[in-house]
């Protein structure tokens, strides 16, 4: 896939069930398999609903950014997003998906520094934070090649609540990655 012709936008209401259906595909079930960022051994279950896509496409300090493939933004099903947050000197990365068929072609690397270019020059923070499950070596590794640094910040992970899925392992935590960035990010 030719990156440069992606578009960048808002997610509106009207997104809401396309995201969902790309997240849960990026992530959980059979579906995810086909990309490298299934969690589908360690989580089952959802992974987002309705609900947690228009929470954040409501938050006033929240970006829900839906990328799409070549045209005119709108014009296509979304291929990707993310999670923008505006945190004081600071902004949170999450809900970010790629589809499965795409991953490994360049997509999430543009998603990614665009988002960091958004935050920077919109927002002029100095840090991107997220949070990864601890035990997503190749997912960290990633990040980590992208200038993230694990920060050993441990969070538990919410057993017990099945919006955030049905865990496979008892060991799950998520930690806090964080880059420094620069209005070059």
């Amino acid at each position: 896939m030719d990156t440069a012709e992606l578009t960048y936008r808002d997610a509106t209401e009207a997104d809401i069930p396309a995201l969902v259906a790309l997240i849960e595909s990026a992530y959980r079930g059979e579906s995810s398999r086909a990309g490298w960022t299934t969690e589908a051994d360690i989580l089952q279950g959802q992974r987002t609903d309705p609900d947690g896509v228009r929470e954040v496409i409501a938050s006033s300090g929240s970006r829900l950014l839906v990328v799409e493939r070549g045209g005119e933004a709108g014009g296509g099903e979304p291929i990707a997003c993310c999670q923008l947050e505006h945190r004081g000197d600071a902004a949170y990365f999450g809900m970010f998906a790629v589809r499965p068929g795409l991953q490994g072609g360049g997509v999430g690397r543009r998603v990614l520094a665009e988002a960091e270019r958004y935050v920077t020059a919109e927002w002029g923070v100095r840090e991107m934070h997220m949070t990864v499950i601890s035990v997503r070596d190749d997912l960290i590794a990633w990040y980590e090649r992208r200038g993230y640094r694990r920060t050993g910040v441990m969070t538990p992970f919410p057993y017990g609540d099945e919006r955030f899925g049905l865990p496979q392992r008892d060991d799950l935590r998520f930690e806090l990655l964080v880059k420094e960035l620069t209005r070059d990010s």
